[in-house]
C-alpha cells in the first residue's frame, strides 16, 4: 500500500526557490523575472500573440446520484432494519446479523456457481466495515450499493471495500464509501470491468486501482469507469497499471493527496473530462498524470491515449508526462494556479497539448524537460494556448520536432530551443 506524504503548506517564495532549483538540475537557464511585456518568441512571430484572459474555469460537476440504484432487478438482496442486516436469494435468507460486510459476502456467495452470465446482488441501506476487511467479488457479478459504506479502523495490504482479481464481467454500477479505506476499489488482473456511478469522500486512502501486477505479462483489458468522484483520498484518486481498453467518462478529484487521475503503462486509453482542485498538492503529482510507459506500444508511441479535457486548480501540477509515457492528445485544457509545473512535459514522445484549445493561468511554467537517463521528449506539441503570467519553457535543448505555436501569450515569455 501506499503511503501518503504529509500534506504541505509553501509559501509562494519557496515554490519560486524550489523550481529555480529543479531548472538548475536540469541544466536550465535562469531568467530574470516576468515583466508585463511579452518576450521575443523563438517561433515565428505570426505564432504568438498578445490576448486578453478568458473565462474562468466551468462549474465542478455535481457528484453522482443513486436514484437509479436497485431498479433493474435482482439475483440477491442485502437489506437494513436497524442494526440487522439481511440476505436472501430469492426465498431463501443466506444470512442474518449485524455485520453488513457479511451480509454483502453471503449475497454474493448465495449467486449461482461456475455462472457464465451476470448475477446481480443489491444493498440497500447504509453501514459501516473495517479497514482490515474486503468484500471479494467472482466473475460474472454485478453489484449495487444503495446507501453508503462507511470505512473505520486501519488495515494493510490489499483491502478493499471491492475488491476482485483475476476475474472477468464484474459491474459495479452504484458505490458510495466514506471514511478510510486502503482502497476504495482495488480490482487486479481482470476483463471486461464497468464502474458506474462512484462516489468516495474519504479521509485516507486511495480511491480506485486497477491493475495487472498479479501477472504483468497479461494486461487488465476492457475497464469503464463512467463517473468516479473522489475528495480527501489520500494517494490517487483513480490509478491504473498495466491496462488495455480503457474508457472514462469523467474523474473529478477533490483535495487528493497524489493524482486526481493516474495512468501508467496503459494504452488505448479514450478520457472525458478530468477535473481536479487541490490535487497533489505540495508535491510533483498532477490532476492528469501519465508515467511508466503510458502509451508506449511495442517501441513506439502511436497515439492511442486521447483525452477531451482537463481542469486543474491549485494542487501540484496541472498535467505531467514523465517516464517514457506518450502517445497522447488532449484536446482541450483550463490550469490556473498550480503550486508546482502548469505543464511537464518529460521524457515523452508524440504528445500533443491543446490540440482544440486551452488556458493556462499562473502556477508554475509550462516546460518540456528531460532526465539524461531516458532520450530527451520529442514530438511534442503545444498550440492553441493563452498563456497567462508565466513561462512556456524548452530545456534541456536536444529534442527532435518540438513545436510551440498559435500562443497567446499575455504578461507571458517563450523559451525555445528551435
Amino acid at each position: 500500500m501506499f503511503s501518503a506524504p504529509p500534506q504541505l503548506s509553501r509559501r509562494r517564495t519557496g515554490l519560486v526557490f524550489a523550481a529555480a532549483l529543479t531548472l538548475l538540475a536540469a541544466g536550465g537557464v535562469l531568467e530574470a523575472p516576468r515583466s508585463a511585456a511579452v518576450s521575443a518568441p523563438a517561433v515565428s512571430p505570426d505564432s504568438v500573440q498578445v490576448g486578453q484572459p478568458v473565462a474562468d474555469a466551468p462549474p465542478a460537476p455535481p457528484a453522482p446520484q443513486q436514484q437509479g440504484c436497485g431498479t433493474s432487478g435482482f439475483n440477491a438482496e442485502v437489506t437494513q432494519n436497524g442494526s440487522t442486516w439481511t440476505a436472501r436469494n430469492g426465498g431463501t435468507i443466506v444470512y442474518t446479523g449485524n455485520s453488513l460486510l457479511s451480509a454483502m459476502q453471503a449475497a454474493v456467495n448465495s449467486l449461482t456457481p461456475g455462472r457464465t452470465y451476470k448475477e446481480r446482488v443489491v444493498v440497500r441501506g447504509s453501514g459501516s466495515m473495517s479497514a482490515g476487511s474486503r468484500l471479494s467479488l467472482p466473475s460474472y457479478t454485478s453489484l449495487e450499493v444503495c446507501g453508503t459504506i462507511n470505512v473505520t479502523g486501519s488495515g494493510s495490504g490489499d483491502q478493499a471495500v471491492v475488491y476482485a482479481r483475476n476475474v472477468t464481467d464484474i459491474e459495479v454500477p452504484y458505490l458510495r464509501v466514506t471514511g478510510s479505506p486502503l482502497y476504495g476499489i482495488f480490482i487486479r488482473n481482470a476483463t471486461n470491468v464497468i464502474l458506474g456511478q462512484i462516489d468516495m469522500r474519504l479521509s485516507s486512502g486511495l480511491g480506485i486501482r486497477i491493475d495487472n501486477h498479479g501477472d504483468r505479462s497479461v494486461r487488465t483489458r476492457n475497464v469503464r469507469i463512467d463517473y468516479a468522484y473522489i475528495q480527501g483520498a489520500g494517494n490517487h484518486g483513480v490509478e491504473t497499471y498495466g491496462v488495455d481498453g480503457l474508457t472514462i467518462g469523467t474523474v473529478v478529484a477533490r483535495n487528493v493527496a497524489y493524482s486526481g487521475l493516474q495512468l501508467n503503462d496503459t494504452i488505448n486509453a479514450t478520457i472525458g473530462t478530468v477535473d481536479a482542485n487541490g490535487a497533489g498538492t505540495g508535491t510533483g503529482y498532477a490532476a492528469f498524470r501519465m508515467a511508466n510507459r503510458n502509451g508506449r506500444i511495442g517501441n513506439s508511441y502511436p497515439v492511442n491515449i486521447r483525452v477531451g479535457q482537463v481542469i486543474a486548480r491549485g494542487g501540484g501540477r496541472g498535467i505531467f508526462c514523465v517516464s517514457e509515457s506518450g502517445g497522447a492528445v488532449i484536446d482541450r485544457i483550463d490550469i490556473a494556479d498550480t503550486g508546482n509545473n502548469a505543464i511537464l512535459i518529460e521524457n515523452c514522445y508524440n504528445v500533443t497539448i491543446a490540440a482544440q484549445s486551452g488556458t493556462v493561468s499562473g502556477g508554475g511554467e509550462i516546460r518540456v524537460a528531460a532526465r539524461s537517463e531516458f532520450p530527451p521528449s520529442s514530438n511534442i506539441t503545444l498550440q492553441n494556448l493563452t498563456v497567462i503570467n508565466n513561462t512556456v519553457r524548452e530545456s534541456p535543448c536536444g529534442g527532435a520536432n518540438n513545436v510551440a505555436r498559435n500562443l497567446n501569450l499575455v504578461n507571458s515569455r517563450l523559451i525555445w530551443c528551435s
